[in-house]
C-alpha cells in the first residue's frame, strides 16, 4: 500500500466518523424538540382540565379554587346545576320590543361526571390530575384571589408549570412558563394559545 491509499482511507473514514457525528448531533436535537413538544402538549391538556375544573368552581362558589385540595374536593363532591334561560319577546303598541328573560333550574349533574366523563377522558386519574407531566412529580402552582376593577371585586385564578422542560420557557425566571388564568386580570386563557 502507498502512502496515498492509506491516506484516503484514513480520510474517509474520518469523514465518515464526522459525517456520523454530524447526523447524530442534528437527529437528538431534533428527537429533544420532539419530546418537549410531547409533553408540552400534555402539560396543555391538563391545563385545560383545570381551567374547566376551576370555571366550573368559580360558578357555584364566586371565586375560584385556592389550592389543589379544595378543588378535587369540588371535583369529586360537587355539583353543577342545569339552567335553562328561556327569552320572550312581545312587541309593544308603539313599535319597540320588550324582551323577558327567566330562568328555569332543571337538576344538578355531578362534575366528575359532567366534566371528566369516560367519554371524553377515557384515562382521567384525579389524583394525577395536579401533577405536571415530565416533571418527575412536581405539581402546578395554584394561585387564586380577587382584584378590584371599577369599584367591583372580580375572582381571578393562574395555574401554571412551576419547572418548565423548554429551555426557552425557562428564561427570565420562567416567565414564560405554561399557565392558565392570570393574577392581575380576569382572563382565563392559556399562554399558549
Amino acid at each position: 500500500m502507498t502512502l496515498t491509499r492509506i491516506l484516503s482511507i484514513v480520510f474517509l473514514l474520518g469523514a465518515l466518523y464526522l459525517g456520523y457525528r454530524l447526523y447524530d448531533s442534528v437527529d437528538s436535537v431534533v428527537e429533544e424538540e420532539k419530546r418537549i413538544a410531547q409533553t408540552e402538549a400534555r402539560i396543555i391538556e391538563k391545563l385545560q382540565m383545570l381551567r374547566d375544573a376551576q370555571l366550573a368552581y368559580v360558578a357555584t362558589n364566586k371565586e375560584y379554587a385556592g389550592n389543589w385540595n379544595e378543588l378535587k374536593k369540588f371535583i369529586q363532591d360537587g355539583e353543577i346545576w342545569l339552567v335553562q334561560r328561556k327569552e320572550t319577546t312581545t312587541l309593544l303598541d308603539y313599535g319597540k320590543e320588550e324582551t323577558t328573560v327567566s330562568f328555569d333550574t332543571l337538576g344538578s349533574v355531578n362534575v366528575m361526571d359532567s366534566l371528566f366523563n369516560t367519554r371524553k377522558y377515557p384515562d382521567f386519574n384525579l389524583e394525577a390530575l395536579n401533577v405536571v407531566p415530565g416533571s418527575g412529580g412536581k405539581t402546578f402552582e395554584f394561585f387564586a384571589d380577587k382584584v378590584e376593577r371599577n369599584q367591583r371585586e372580580i375572582p381571578v385564578f393562574e395555574i401554571r408549570d412551576p419547572e418548565p422542560v423548554n429551555p426557552k420557557r425557562q428564561a427570565n425566571n420562567k416567565e414564560k412558563a405554561l399557565r392558565v388564568g392570570s393574577r392581575t386580570d380576569s382572563s382565563t386563557a392559556g399562554n399558549w394559545e
